[in-house]
């Protein structure tokens, strides 16, 4: 199977708490973003990958010379304000390439640690299927409800019931043409999906969820860099072991 690989990587990454945008942060040798993109370059299955950068972006041009990235396999776009407005430029880029019922994926610039295994579940469970889906992880800790206006310090307001919720992943895979038309409905509407599965949710769709693993984890602080150091250098010394 073929499909395309669109990465958002516009955001400011405000929680972060360092200078420069979160997908820059050096880990183990290299920036979360080249981590995040390896998987995919690595994948004849990729026809094409388009990312889409904030304006004034001037840290990408020196990780795309480190990639060897060449037009004929990865471009750059700008991207919006909003996630959603930066996968739909994105998919913007792959106008007259990408075929309507194409496959095309999204993953987070923040997720430097998706596993191949992972990304052949996807593929392999969503081929045939007619809508798509995406990566998750069945909710297992206890999850509390915070009270409104409770001041600094939060407050419980209710305990949820955990059972039949899912964390969302990336990445999200669907079909090019639907895609584009659910980001438009929802952005006609004044809507602005947090992620693609929800964009055709409002659609009355149903994504498939794909169970992935819990290291497909998102940089949202400094202490997340450690996590995914421990991920990877893990990951590298299972490969080191496999191959002895």
């Amino acid at each position: 199977m073929r499909y395309w690989l669109l990465m958002p990587a516009a955001g400011s990454g405000s929680r972060f708490g360092a200078n420069g945008p979160k997908q820059y942060a050096p880990l183990a040798g290299r920036t979360v973003i080249e981590w995040a993109l390896a998987p995919f370059l690595a994948d004849a299955r990729c026809a094409h990958i388009v990312v889409a950068l904030a304006r004034g972006d001037s840290a990408w041009e020196q990780v795309a010379a480190r990639l060897h990235a060449r037009d004929s396999t990865l471009t750059a776009v700008g991207g919006g304000a909003q996630r959603s407005q930066s996968v739909r430029l994105a998919l913007t880029g792959l106008e007259g390439r990408a075929g309507p019922d194409d496959w095309v994926l999204v993953h987070d610039a923040a997720r430097p640690c998706l596993d191949a295994h992972d990304l052949e579940r996807l593929l392999g469970e969503l081929g045939t299927h007619p809508l798509g889906g995406l990566l998750a992880i069945p909710a297992t800790d206890t999850l509390k409800r915070a009270q409104s206006g409770a001041g600094t310090r939060a407050a419980v307001a209710q305990t949820l019931d955990r059972s039949g919720l899912w964390r969302a992943l990336t990445p999200q895979m669907f079909r090019y043409r639907q895609l584009c038309t659910a980001l438009d409905q929802a952005h006609a509407a004044g809507r602005f999906p947090s992620d693609e599965a929800q964009a055709l949710e409002w659609l009355g769709e149903h994504p498939a969820l794909i169970e992935g693993a819990a290291t497909n984890l998102k940089i949202t602080s400094g202490a997340d860099l450690v996590l995914a150091a421990a991920v990877l250098a893990a990951r590298g010394s299972q490969a080191l072991g496999g191959s002895s």
